[in-house]
C-alpha cells in the first residue's frame, strides 16, 4: 500500500499564488534594503553546534534542531545510557550541527570570520530561512523566512534613526498603515533594576515586566515577589505600571524615577536623541511608541531595542523587531565591535496582508496570452510570435499538446488567462492572428503589432 504524503508539522507548501505574493514582499524589502545602502550576504542554512548554543539563553537552546552526525553516530557515543542526567552529553556525542536558529548570530560568526575583507562600518542585509523547533500555531512555524539588515562597526545612534525610517519606508509601501513601532532601551531595564536593587535579577525583573499587557499588574508584582524581587522596590516600579501618553512627557517620568540611576539616563538620553530626530524626519503611515516593557533580546541587547506591532484591527505577535548590540561578535573573539539590526517577520506580514485584503490584484500576474496548439506547423508559427511577446514583456505560452480545441480553452478557463490566441492556416497565409478575449468573448483578427498593443494595454 502507497504510504500517504505529508510534510512536517510547522512547515508548508506554497502555491504559484502564495509564492507570488511572498516574492512581492521580498522584493518590497529587498528594495528598501538596497536603497537604503545594505548589501546582501548569505550563510549556510545549518552551523557547527558550539557556534548556535548558549547564544540564545536556556529555552532558545532547546528550540534549536539538531543534525545527526552522518554514519554510525550511536558508536560515537561510547554506548552511553539515554538518561535525562546525560542527554546533553549524549547529544553532543551524536550531533555537532545544528539549523541555524536567527540570522544574527551566523552574521556574527561571518563578521569575526571575514573581518579582514569587510570595509567597516559594514551594512548588511540577509534574507533566509531559520528553522526553531517550537510549537506550531498561528503565525508561528518551524521553518520561516527572516529579513535582517544589520551595521556593524558603529556605535551611532543615527543607524537606529535609520532602521525606524526603513521599517517605516517598508511598511509605507506595503500599503500597511497602522504599524507601531515600539522601542526601548536596556539601559532603562538596567537603570530600573538598579533603582528598585535587583540589579542581579535582571533578567527575572524584566521577563516579569514584559508580561504587563498579558496578565496584568497584580501577577506581574506577584511573579516579582517570588523570584526574590522585595516589596519595597516593586513599590518604586509603581509609576511605571500607569506610565502612558506621548514619547516627550513618558521621558520626562522616567527621568524622575531613574535620576539616581546613571546608566538609566543614558538610556533615557539615547532614546530622547532618536525621538527628536525623527520628529524632525517624519514618519508616512507609521507610528514610534515609547514602550518600558519591552525587553526582548536582553541576552545580547545592549541599547535600543525594537519590536513592531500590526494594526490593532488584526490580532498578531510582533511582525519585526531589533536592537543594539555592544559586543556580539565578542562571543567569537572580536571584541568591542558594535552593531544594531532589524529583522522582518515575512510570514506574519503575509498574514497580515491577507487578512487585510493588501496584495495588489497585479501580483499574482498570469499568463496573458495562451496560443492554441492546432499542429505542429502552427504551433511553430505561434512560437514565432510567442518569442517577440516575451521579449515585450508579456507572459506568454503555447498549450504543448495539439489536444482537443474544448480541452485547450477549459485549461484557460481554469487558469484564468484572459486572452487565447488561435492560428490556422488562414492566418499563416496572411500572417495574423485571431485573439479572443476570454471574459467578453469577442474575437478578432489583427497583426502582431496590434496583438501586442492590445494585450499590454488590458
Amino acid at each position: 500500500m502507497a504510504q500517504k504524503p505529508s510534510i512536517p508539522k510547522g512547515t508548508r507548501d506554497f502555491n504559484p499564488e502564495q509564492v507570488a505574493k511572498r516574492n512581492y514582499i521580498f522584493n518590497t524589502i529587498r528594495g528598501a534594503f538596497e536603497t537604503f545602502g545594505f548589501q546582501p550576504i548569505e550563510t549556510p542554512s545549518f552551523e557547527n553546534s558550539d557556534t548556535l548554543m548558549g547564544k540564545y539563553g536556556d529555552e532558545g537552546d532547546r528550540l534549536i534542531f539538531k543534525i545527526l552526525n552522518s554514519g554510525d553516530y550511536l558508536s560515537k557515543a561510547n554506548g552511553q545510557a539515554y538518561t535525562e542526567k546525560n542527554s546533553n552529553k549524549l547529544t553532543s556525542s551524536i550531533s555537532d550541527k545544528a539549523l541555524r536558529y536567527d540570522l544574527t548570530v551566523p552574521f556574527a560568526r561571518y563578521v569575526v570570520q571575514h573581518q579582514n575583507d569587510i570595509e567597516f562600518p559594514f551594512k548588511r542585509y540577509q534574507i533566509q530561512p531559520v528553522w526553531r523547533a517550537d510549537r506550531p500555531q498561528k503565525g508561528r512555524f518551524r521553518e520561516f523566512y527572516q529579513c535582517d539588515a544589520d551595521v556593524v562597526g558603529s556605535k551611532s545612534l543615527w543607524q537606529e534613526v535609520e532602521f525606524i525610517q526603513l521599517y517605516d519606508r517598508v511598511f509605507s509601501a506595503l500599503n500597511l498603515e497602522g504599524v507601531t513601532i515600539k522601542i526601548n532601551n536596556r539601559k532603562i531595564l538596567s537603570g530600573i533594576a538598579e533603582v528598585i536593587g535587583a540589579s542581579d535579577k535582571l533578567i527575572d525583573f524584566t521577563v516579569a515586566l514584559d508580561k504587563l499587557d498579558k496578565i496584568g499588574e497584580e501577577k506581574v508584582k506577584a511573579e516579582m515577589l517570588s523570584k526574590g524581587i522585595s516589596e519595597v522596590g516593586i513599590s518604586k516600579l509603581q509609576p511605571l505600571f500607569t506610565l502612558s501618553g506621548s514619547f516627550e512627557s513618558q521621558i520626562k517620568s522616567l527621568k524622575n524615577i531613574l535620576n539616581t540611576s546613571e546608566e538609566g539616563q543614558k538610556g533615557i538620553e539615547e532614546l530622547a536623541f532618536i525621538n527628536n530626530a525623527i520628529s524632525e524626519l517624519g514618519l508616512s503611515t507609521t507610528v514610534l511608541q515609547l514602550d518600558v516593557t519591552l525587553a526582548r533580546g536582553l541576552n545580547y541587547y545592549t541599547g535600543a531595542i525594537f519590536e513592531v506591532a500590526a494594526p490593532k484591527t488584526v490580532k498578531m505577535g510582533s511582525i519585526g523587531g531589533g536592537g543594539r548590540y555592544d559586543d556580539l561578535t565578542g562571543i567569537f573573539g572580536m571584541k568591542h565591535v558594535s552593531g544594531v539590526g532589524i529583522s522582518f517577520g515575512l510570514d506574519r506580514i503575509y498574514l497580515v496582508l491577507e487578512e487585510l485584503d493588501l496584495f495588489p490584484e497585479t501580483v499574482s500576474k498570469n499568463v496573458e496570452a495562451l496560443f492554441i496548439n492546432f499542429g505542429d506547423k502552427e504551433a511553430l508559427f505561434s512560437l514565432k510570435a510567442i518569442k517577440q511577446l516575451r521579449l515585450q514583456g508579456i507572459h506568454a505560452e503555447l498549450y504543448p499538446d495539439a489536444a482537443k480545441m474544448k480541452k485547450q480553452m477549459n485549461h484557460a478557463n481554469k487558469r484564468a488567462i484572459p486572452f487565447v490566441v488561435l492560428v490556422g492556416d488562414q492566418e499563416i497565409a496572411s500572417n495574423t492572428y485571431t485573439l479572443k478575449q476570454m471574459i467578453s468573448g469577442t474575437q478578432d483578427t489583427v497583426t502582431l503589432e496590434a496583438l501586442i498593443s492590445i494585450i499590454k494595454k488590458s
